[in-house]
């Protein structure tokens, strides 16, 4: 997470609030209060409806007249005001500093957001945004294992890996490795299996190349599709 985190207050001007996100480089901010207790966020999305861009949301009249005047009149609040109370979201999503990434990253995707303020104990300490998930991802992929010697291992690696997923079809591939290089045979129910498989092949340490002989065979028709461009067989494929 990013400990440094600038925030805006409920009754800050708008206009303030925009030229901070552009001074610091920051597409959110959390709100807070008088007392420094965080109560929302405004995002850039916050801002994509406004008055000024010509862009506030028109309906027909008969659609208006459904809405209702409280609905259009939130919809001019949040259009014409220059408060950041007046276009903030006043959800709060949330996470603690020992929250796991999995669940981070669940949160987001469930509450369509980019960023969420991290809070100990009610006061705000940090915020987690997807620029620090993917700084994680590069640290975690600078931190691999060393590549593998041996082909047996390897193939061994990719078997384990394999079997770890739901999506693979394992009882009907055949693994080959020689040289380091991962040659795939058997036949696949789903052409999406077969940039998957070649994935978690070329995933393995110690790998330098993946060979794709797999067969699509089309589940309802039985129809062989895709037959592949390799029919030699580097050595007898072990199951």
């Amino acid at each position: 997470m990013t400990r440094r985190v600038f925030t805006v207050r409920r009754d800050s001007k708008l206009q303030d609030a925009i030229a901070a996100m552009l001074d610091h480089g920051v597409s959110g901010l959390p709100v807070v209060d008088e007392d420094g207790a965080p109560v929302g966020m405004l995002s850039e999305g916050d801002l994509l409806r406004r008055a000024e861009l010509g862009t506030g949301r028109t309906r027909p009249r008969w659609l208006s007249f459904l809405l209702g005047p409280g609905k259009l009149a939130d919809e001019y609040t949040h259009t014409h005001g220059r408060l950041v109370a007046d276009v903030m979201s006043d959800e709060l999503h949330a996470v603690a500093p020992d929250t796991p990434i999995q669940e981070v990253v669940l949160q987001m995707e469930r509450h369509h957001v980019k960023r969420l303020p991290v809070l100990q104990d009610g006061r705000l300490v940090g915020i987690i945004s997807r620029a620090n998930l993917l700084r994680a991802l590069a640290l975690a992929a600078s931190g691999l294992p060393a590549a593998s010697k041996s082909d047996d291992e390897i193939r061994e690696r990719l078997v384990q890996e394999l079997a770890s997923t739901e999506w693979a079809p394992r009882s009907l591939l055949d693994i080959a490795v020689r040289d380091g290089e991962v040659h795939l045979y058997g036949t696949i129910l789903d052409e999406r299996e077969r940039e998957a498989l070649c994935v978690a092949a070329r995933n393995m340490p110690g790998v330098k190349a993946v060979h794709d002989h797999l067969v699509w065979c089309e589940p309802t028709s039985g129809a062989v599709l895709g037959l592949p461009e390799e029919p030699d067989q580097p050595g007898q494929p072990r199951r």
